[in-house]
């Protein structure tokens, strides 16, 4: 469920913002247009916003500029720590994508450049608690890494060896980036329209609204 890379987390989480800034080369094109994928989460949101994986805070900080009561959920007690400094008046929970203390009414669940810390199973899992969380209409706003294919995200990791980015190659292969027809299938599965927006050659936006089950 995303746990057993919490000491990536950890360790990551003093640097987190100046990678997402694209000074790592090895990253940079994984955080391309990063603050651009941000705002279109949250023009997609409406209501009171659950999210997942707040990290330190920067989508978090969009939402409520956007005038959205936001709730963050973390597992990674560093970066709750800087999100929390960051952003007093955020309602913060420690948990997971799976675990999670009862955030109340909501109307969207959002989250980026995290939901692939889940395996298949568990992303099923996670749709299937937020299809029964969410009203009619309800919205899953996510942006994340993800591929067309396998052999798309094996392309991918053959590129980043080749241009010696060991580190990115070890990420792609060590984590659980799945394919757009796996996620779509699951939220089909839980009653959502769903549609995906590339953003940059490894980040979608998935957008997904709940409607209401025939019969």
């Amino acid at each position: 469920m995303g746990r057993e890379f919490l000491g990536i987390f950890d360790e990551w989480a003093k640097d987190y913002d100046t990678s997402v800034a694209g000074l790592d080369p090895q990253y940079e094109a994984v955080f391309n247009g990063y603050e651009r994928i941000l705002d279109e989460v949250v023009r997609y949101s409406s209501g009171t916003v659950l999210e997942f994986g707040v990290g330190t805070g920067n989508l978090s900080e969009k939402l409520i500029q956007a005038g959205h009561q936001v709730i963050g959920v973390e597992p990674s007690s560093a970066m709750l720590e800087i999100a929390a400094e960051k952003l007093p008046e955020l309602t913060l929970l420690e948990g997971d994508f799976l675990n999670f203390p009862d955030a109340g009414s909501i109307e969207t669940i959002v989250s980026t450049y995290a939901f692939h810390h889940l395996t298949d199973r568990e992303k099923d899992t996670a749709i299937r608690q937020f299809a029964e969380m969410l009203p009619e209409n309800g919205k899953i706003v996510f942006g994340d890494t993800m591929f067309k294919s396998i052999a798309a995200k094996e392309s991918m990791i053959e590129n980043a060896k080749d241009k010696g980015f060991f580190e990115l190659a070890e990420d792609l292969e060590r984590e659980y980036y799945t394919t757009i027809d796996v996620l779509q299938n699951i939220f089909v599965k839980y009653n959502f329209d769903v549609t995906f927006k590339q953003e940059n050659d490894f980040v979608w936006i998935v957008k997904a609204n709940k409607f209401k089950r025939s019969g």
